[in-house]
């Protein structure tokens, strides 16, 4: 039977099936269908446009740090301080020096003493409080000497002992310098309600997190779920820990809040209280330096600038391999500058050990660092898309890089009993036998399969507790830009 006539010209014939054949072929060009083509049959691209690209920021954290259980309300590690004595700030009247802080000079010990032109080397004679007396070796007195009476610096560098005399006086305990920190609970939820369900819709995309092919409205659930899991790693990063004044109340950790400005959205009791982001900690214990290169030519000021981060380093820890995580425009100062160094070409960025990568340097290259060696140390450079998204840093534009550094430290872990090595930047998250919440997901309403509430929709929730532990962070470097 022919179908023809009708809505139809005679020469369409439709097909019961998806059959391509000359008889249901529709010719969009022909008049007798341009107002139904225009109006029933918009063009439509089923594939859904990436104009943005990959828009997660989460990767950062994996690529430098770990993630491990805890079962606490907070994390506490200790730090070693400095092994030898040194005073800034010291004043001078003739022979005898004050010092600020606790005094850990001891008699008969023997120090260095300068004030910017001249060093002198003298003995300790007596010891009283915040005051020492030293009498130099080579001058009468600290007065004939030429020393200044203010800004001095001083550092202890032996001891001498007359003959028959008894054993040095008093001892110097090692101090240790504690942090603690406490993880957030982070929540996210998609909702769409049944009707909304109900009614199909296909869209073909390519997420992320490495899936592709048609979604129907649980498209919306997987854009919830990986900006929760950017949110997992942002926090970590930019978390602060309130302050007691502030309006997000700070809580005592015995349970109780010193303001009460501040009672959450479920009433008294439910208090944030923050925690240390990895910025927040350089800021605090790190080091800063701003406007990198400043505004030199490309590599003509960003050399300097350098070497005196490395004569910092120096002074820190002096971890041989270090991780640049960097702007757009701050690696583009750090190419440049590897690249004048080269005479002018780009070969020195691949010269490095890749020893952080266990000598594969194409691994090193899929991560996207270029390595570069500058005095005794090996850096591993890379893009931060964090830094350069225009929904993030990249909006403020305030934060240029961090430097990283590579490997680990040994603590004492109390859920093992034992020392083990961790990376100076590691997550902690909350977890026991009866619950884990390094990432929890589950779903709720009547709607997708879920029939847990009479609640005509469907809710996917996601919740994390965790925070960061920055070890170290004196070996750190935030580079900050004021302009």
């Amino acid at each position: 039977m022919s179908l023809s006539g009708g809505a139809f010209p005679a020469s369409i014939v439709p097909m019961p099936k998806k059959v391509t054949q000359p008889t249901n072929y529709i010719n969009f060009q022909d008049t007798n269908f341009d107002m139904w083509t225009q109006q029933y049959l918009p063009e439509l691209y089923e594939q859904e446009v990436e104009r943005y690209g990959n828009r997660t920021l989460s990767a950062f954290l994996r690529m430098v740090g770990a993630e491990m259980p805890m079962t606490s309300d907070q994390v506490i590690w200790s730090e070693q301080n400095r092994l030898h004595i040194a005073y800034e700030g010291v004043t001078r009247a003739a022979n005898v020096l004050t010092v600020t802080g606790n005094n850990s000079v001891r008699l008969n010990q023997t120090v260095v003493i300068a004030d910017g032109f001249t060093t002198i080397k003298a003995l300790v004679v007596a010891v009283s409080g915040l005051t020492i007396t030293a009498v130099p070796y080579e001058s009468a007195s600290l007065n004939a000497s030429g020393l200044g009476a203010t800004g001095l610096k001083m550092f202890v560098y032996g001891s001498e002992f007359a003959k028959g005399t008894s054993q040095m006086v008093g001892s110097i305990d090692p101090q240790l310098s504690t942090f603690k920190n406490n993880p957030i609970i982070i929540k996210d939820k998609f909702e769409v309600n049944g009707s909304d369900a109900a009614q199909i819709g296909w869209v073909e995309v390519s997420t992320e997190d490495g899936t592709n092919g048609y979604l129907w409205y649980l498209k919306a659930e997987s854009e919830t779920r990986l900006r929760f899991e950017d949110y997992l790693e942002m926090s970590m990063v930019e978390g602060v820990k309130a302050d007691a004044a502030s309006g997000v109340e700070q809580a005592n950790y015995d349970g109780t809040f010193p303001n009460t400005q501040f009672t959450g959205n479920a009433g008294a009791g439910v208090h944030p209280i923050g925690t240390e982001g990895m910025f927040e900690a350089i800021e605090t214990r790190g080091n800063i330096w701003s406007n990198f290169a400043g505004a030199a030519a490309p590599g003509a000021g960003a050399l300097g600038d350098f070497d005196e981060i490395l004569k910092q380093l120096d002074k820190q820890g002096a971890i041989e391999e270090n991780m640049l995580f960097l702007n757009r425009a701050t690696a583009l100062d750090f190419d440049d500058m590897i690249a004048a160094q080269a005479g002018g070409g780009y070969a020195s960025t691949q010269s490095a050990s890749y020893g952080l990568f266990d000598n594969e340097a194409e691994m090193a290259m899929n991560f996207g660092f270029s390595g570069f060696r500058r005095g005794s140390y090996d850096f591993y450079k890379t893009d931060w898309k964090y830094l350069n998204d225009a929904t993030t840093r990249g909006l403020t534009k305030d934060i240029d890089g961090v430097m990283v550094p590579a490997g680990t430290t040994t603590v004492y872990d109390q859920m093992l009993g034992s020392n083990i090595r961790r990376p100076f930047l590691h997550v902690r998250y909350r977890a026991s036998e009866s619950d884990d919440r390094r990432y929890k997901n589950w779903i709720t309403g009547s709607v997708g399969g879920a029939y847990t509430s009479s609640l005509d929709a469907m809710e996917v929730h996601f919740l994390s507790e965790r925070c960061l532990v920055t070890q170290a962070a004196n070996n750190f470097v935030l580079f900050k830009s004021t302009v």
